[in-house]
């Protein structure tokens, strides 16, 4: 949404001055097809109370090169305090379990300096892999993990376990599966067609500008709400203790 949580909250005070007109952010796409059937799960009880989420993203799948010339996600005044895609990632936990209320957070920085466009040697500000645990506002605690630098990783998946079942959500494959109290494995979760939305979000805001419907990804309370949490990481990765998300 911005650089910053403060950079955030200035969007969506302007946006709450004009109520009149639509405000809307380019949703998380990742997942985007399988949200509405976890969501529905989750509502249902197929997982029960949920009671903790695994989240692992991986950017890019080589070794770092520590010759490689300094990219705008490594960039503080390009990419302000997101990680890699930690935004995002946040954002479609938020859909599924709701948004965290404190964090603790370590980061790695692999290689300090490299060189910008112009071939001057500039100070790496961004990291390129960070570890969090958080503790959600439902009660459930997440880790989560995103990294630059894993290469030969698996790829990027997440988890919901809960009392009675649990979720498998494979992003890059579209793939969800699942298992419950007294089955040996995970199977497959078909998606019904008309679940799998697809992108639409162009259609979306020029609907909601013309009044034919709402806008349901992403608001800009909901981009405040993971300014929030990536500044909450910030912090907590600096000062090496837990910190907690300010709400709206």
């Amino acid at each position: 949404m911005a650089r910053n949580a403060a950079e955030g909250r200035r969007m969506l005070e302007a946006a709450r001055r004009a109520p009149h007109l639509v405000a809307q952010l380019v949703p998380a796409p990742h997942t985007l097809e399988l949200d509405p059937t976890i969501r529905t799960l989750l509502a249902e009880g197929y997982a029960g109370e949920v009671l903790t989420v695994d989240v692992r993203a991986t950017r890019q799948p080589r070794f770092v090169d520590p010759e490689e010339p300094l990219h705008w996600r490594q960039d503080v005044a390009l990419s302000g305090h997101n990680i890699l895609n930690m935004g995002i990632w946040y954002e479609a936990m938020m859909r599924w379990v709701g948004p965290a209320r404190r964090v603790m957070a370590m980061t790695k920085i692999a290689v300090p300096r490299r060189r910008d466009a112009a071939g001057a040697w500039r100070d790496v500000q961004v990291p390129d892999h960070v570890e969090i645990l958080a503790e959600v506002a439902s009660g459930a605690v997440a880790r989560l993990g995103f990294s630059d630098i894993t290469a030969l990783a698996a790829p990027s998946e997440a988890w919901i376990f809960g009392r009675d079942g649990t979720l498998r959500i494979e992003a890059d494959a579209g793939r969800l599966s699942g298992g419950r109290r007294g089955d040996g494995a995970l199977r497959d979760i078909a998606i019904p067609p008309e679940r799998r939305i697809g992108w639409r979000v162009e259609e979306e805001f020029v609907g909601a500008i013309r009044g034919r419907e709402l806008v349901s990804h992403t608001t800009f309370d909901d981009g405040v709400r993971y300014m929030e949490f990536t500044d909450a990481v910030v912090r907590s990765a600096a000062s090496g203790r837990a910190e907690d998300v300010a709400a709206l």
